[in-house]
């Protein structure tokens, strides 16, 4: 496949990147600083500096002819959310340039506290560490439940992927419930994310739903 990689520099996208190099494809990686992608060149990587996501007409350059994108943005923190949302303004110039481009297909990432609560997870889970977890970054998660918003009411064949805490392992294997999240989810690793979207791209029962995976 020929794809369109956002959020290449950061912990999941440079997973994204490596693995579908890996796995034969053409990419087009989508960065501010080509500095930070801390991927070795290669024939068939392309790197693309765009930067201001939100600027429509620039990213349709980036996604003509592809035949998927990958979304891995996030804002780096809480704070950052707050003062300037970073995933869900870009999204929405993302779909409407996928959609002048003739590209559907689109697999980003979001996190498992924007989904639902899983019913059999304990007392403690559900009342109080997600409840707090949720307050503390409040901000970064309403940016990314701007973004599957924005997506759920696009014209793309979607897919959220939703990870539980962030680790740097190498891939080890994870669960995976459609449509949910994974009960007792704690962690996983980016590596293990990045094969998670990789992956749904040519999961038609992962189209239009919200994946949970954890390990």
């Amino acid at each position: 496949m020929k794809l369109t990689v956002f959020g290449a520099t950061g912990g999941v996208g440079r997973e994204v990147v490596r693995q579908a190099l890996d796995a034969g494809h053409e990419v087009t990686a989508v960065v501010r600083d080509p500095a930070r992608l801390g991927v070795p060149a290669h024939d068939r990587l392309q790197v693309a500096v765009v930067r201001d996501l939100t600027d429509e007409d620039a990213l349709v350059p980036v996604l003509a002819g592809r035949s998927a994108v990958i979304s891995a943005l996030g804002s780096a923190s809480n704070k950052q959310a707050r003062l300037a949302p970073v995933t869900g303004p870009a999204l929405r110039a993302v779909v409407s340039a996928m959609d002048r481009a003739g590209v559907s297909r689109l697999a980003a990432v979001s996190a498992a506290p924007v989904g639902p609560d899983v019913a059999t997870d304990g007392f403690v889970a559900r009342r109080i560490f997600l409840p707090l977890l949720r307050r503390a970054l409040r901000d970064l998660y309403a940016d990314l439940a701007a973004m599957e918003a924005t997506i759920r009411a696009s014209g793309t064949e979607w897919t959220v992927i939703r990870p539980p805490r962030l680790l740097n392992k190498p891939r080890t294997g994870y669960r995976r419930v459609i449509g949910a999240n994974v009960p007792n989810a704690r962690t996983i690793s980016r590596a293990d994310v990045a094969d998670a979207l990789l992956a749904s791209l040519t999961d038609p029962s992962t189209t239009h739903q919200a994946v949970g995976v954890a390990s």
